[in-house]
C-alpha cells in the first residue's frame, strides 16, 4: 500500500478539515481521496450523493481525543477522488469493490461503520465478504434493502431517471448540489462557504457524472440492476449481531419515510430521532458522535466478555 499525496484544497475548505489527507489506488486505475483523524479503533464514515467526506467534519471534531481512528473517504466520482466519466462505472458492486480495497489496504478491523444516503448500501456491501472486519454500525438516513413489489419511488428518484431533462438539471445547472439546503430541517445549515464546499468538487461540467449516475442507482422498478446487491446488504444486516444504533432526521424529504423499514431491518436498535433533514451530519453532529461512542462502549464490553470466556 502506498499513500499518495492529496490534492491541495482551497484555503477556505482546508481550514474546515484539519485532518491527515491522502489518496489510495483502489483499482481500475482510480484513486480515492481519504481524510483521517485520531488513533484507535477505526470508524469508517461513508457519505452519499452528492457530498464528500467534508460532510463528517463536525462529527469528527466532536470525537477528537476519544481513542478512535476516524476515516472519511470520498467515494469514487465525488469530492477529491477520481471521477470516471462513464455512467456504467457507477454501481453498488463497483463502489463496494473500491471501498473494499480501502478497507483491505488499511487493514481495518473491528470497524464501526457510520453510513448515510448511498453510503448505506455502499458502506455495508464490502462487509458482506468481510464479515469478520465489522464490529458495529451507526445508521443514519439511508436504505439498506430492496423495495417490495408495488413500491412507489420518491419524486427525486423518478426525476433522475427521466432522460434529457435530468441530464440538463444534474449536469448543466447543476442539481442537486446547488440545492442541498432544501433537504435540511434547518435550511441555514448548508449555506455560505459550507454550500460552496459541496459545489466546489463539481465546478467542472465534465466531473458531474456521479451525482446523476448514483441517483439512477436507486431502484425505480422491479428488475432494476441494484436489487441483487441491495438484497445481499439486507441479508448481511439481518445476520449482523454486533452493536447497532440509529440517528434519524425526521425532516428529510427523501428518506424520512424509510425509518420504520430500516429500523425493522436492523432489529430495532437504539434510535435517536431528530428534527434534522437529509444531511443530518450538518445539523446534529453531537447526536451522531454520541451514538458512535455508545456502540463503541458496547463493542468494548462484548470484546472483554469474549476474552473473559476464552481465558
Amino acid at each position: 500500500m502506498e499513500k499518495l499525496p492529496a490534492p491541495d484544497l482551497p484555503p477556505w475548505i482546508a481550514k474546515e478539515v484539519p485532518f491527515t489527507r491522502y489518496r489510495l489506488a483502489v483499482g481500475d486505475g482510480l484513486h480515492m481521496h481519504v481524510m483521517e483523524s485520531g488513533r484507535g479503533r477505526p470508524v469508517l464514515m461513508v457519505h452519499g450523493n452528492p457530498t464528500w467526506g467534508f460532510l463528517y467534519r463536525k462529527v469528527a471534531m466532536c470525537l477528537q481525543g476519544q481513542g478512535l481512528r476516524l476515516i472519511m473517504p470520498d467515494l469514487i466520482g465525488f469530492g477529491f477522488s477520481d471521477k470516471p466519466r462513464d455512467f456504467s462505472a457507477h454501481s453498488i458492486r463497483n463502489h463496494s469493490k473500491w471501498l473494499g480495497s480501502l478497507i483491505d489496504q488499511l487493514d481495518l478491523r473491528d470497524v464501526t461503520l457510520v453510513c448515510q444516503d448511498w453510503g448505506g448500501a455502499i458502506g455495508v456491501h464490502p462487509f458482506t465478504t468481510r464479515q469478520d472486519r465489522l464490529g458495529a454500525m451507526v445508521v443514519l438516513n439511508t436504505v439498506l434493502d430492496a423495495p417490495s413489489p408495488g413500491f412507489k419511488p420518491t419524486a427525486f428518484h423518478r426525476f433522475s431517471h427521466m432522460p434529457l431533462i435530468s441530464d440538463f438539471m444534474f449536469r448543466v445547472l447543476p442539481l442537486p448540489q446547488a440545492a442541498l439546503h432544501l433537504a435540511q430541517g434547518d435550511k441555514s445549515s448548508i449555506s455560505g462557504n459550507t454550500a460552496r464546499a459541496y459545489r466546489y468538487p463539481f465546478r467542472r461540467m465534465g466531473d458531474r457524472v456521479a451525482p446523476l449516475a448514483t441517483a439512477r442507482m436507486a431502484v425505480d422498478r422491479m428488475g432494476h440492476p441494484s436489487i441483487p446487491a441491495l438484497e445481499e446488504c439486507a441479508a448481511f444486516v439481518r445476520s449482523f449481531d454486533g452493536p447497532k444504533a440509529m440517528v434519524w432526521g425526521r425532516r428529510d424529504p427523501v428518506l424520512a419515510r424509510a425509518l420504520k423499514r430500516t429500523k425493522a431491518l436492523l432489529g430495532d436498535p437504539p434510535l435517536t430521532e431528530t428534527q434534522a433533514g437529509h444531511f443530518l451530519q450538518e445539523e446534529v453532529p453531537d447526536e451522531i458522535a454520541a451514538a458512535i461512542l455508545d456502540v463503541n462502549v458496547r463493542l468494548s464490553r462484548a470484546s472483554a466478555q469474549t476474552s473473559k470466556q476464552q481465558a
